[in-house]
């Protein structure tokens, strides 16, 4: 729920799920996330007062939060990690293709990177995951594929689960987004716990390329890790320079505090 300008981080998860044609969405989520429920609930009070006041305005954005998407909650009880949480949202999603959205990561591009996503597993009947390119010294930090160059999509030959230094097969990393097929519930299901006792998304995911396909799609939008401190920053000053009401006195605000010209 970190506010980025005016609306939680994961309101933007949930809105790019919404423009890529998604209309029933699972959050999974710790405790004491009860904040989330209410983010998107319907407020009868805060509507009343908003009418009472006639601020036509904010009323059309809170109206707008709560008819975003049909969305249900579920508690992940114990942190064992990503493929844990999938697995948690099973009974949601039954026999269908789905879609995974980390709440981390903010990716924007036009159109949305998962509505690219979603007419390239219908294309290729494939699993998908989105790629992009890290630096070399970062590759330890992620899911790490090993692809074909070239195309933006391409056939999965390998992911590994945050290489050693000097062993990561590419620099192309795993950002967040994954259309999946759903017998990988039955592959996370069969997983062995990891370090710590977690379930990786990742191993299940080699298995499911070993047992039919996975596809990489390069994303060549912009991508913001809320999860980390600068990321947050970037993600908050980007956001700010591309709203009207704010850039202007932004942009005034950073060229001072660098202590550099203004702009003319």
């Amino acid at each position: 729920m970190l506010p980025l300008i005016d609306k939680p981080a994961i309101q933007y998860i949930v809105e790019e799920a919404v423009r890529s044609g998604i209309d029933s969405i699972v959050i999974v989520s710790g405790r004491h996330k009860r904040a989330i429920e209410d983010h998107f609930d319907k407020s009868f009070e805060l509507e009343a007062e908003l009418e009472a006041r006639n601020n036509e305005t904010m009323l059309a954005i809170v109206k707008e939060i709560s008819q975003l998407a049909d969305i249900y909650y579920v508690r992940q009880k114990e942190p064992l990690g990503l493929g844990h949480a999938v697995l948690c949202a099973r009974r949601f999603v039954a026999d269908e293709p789905f879609a995974v959205l980390l709440g981390d990561d903010i990716l924007t591009s036009n159109p949305p990177c998962l509505k690219q996503m979603i007419e390239i597993y219908e294309q290729e009947q494939s699993s998908v995951v989105a790629v992009m390119e890290v630096p070399w010294d970062q590759t330890h930090k992620y899911g790490i594929v090993d692809i074909e160059q070239g195309s933006r999509v391409a056939r999965v030959k390998n992911i590994i689960e945050k290489p050693a230094p000097g062993q990561a097969p590419s620099n192309y990393a795993v950002v967040g987004r994954y259309v999946l097929h759903p017998s990988i519930f039955g592959l996370l299901e069969a997983a062995k716990p990891g370090k710590g006792g977690e379930i990786q998304l990742t191993d299940s995911l080699q298995e499911l390329n070993r047992l039919s396909s996975l596809t990489a799609f390069r994303f060549d939008g912009r991508r913001h890790d809320v999860g980390d401190k600068l990321g947050f920053v970037q993600a908050t000053i980007d956001f700010a320079l591309e709203r009207d009401d704010l850039s202007a006195d932004v942009r005034r605000y950073m060229l001072e505090s660098l202590g550099l010209p203004k702009e003319s």
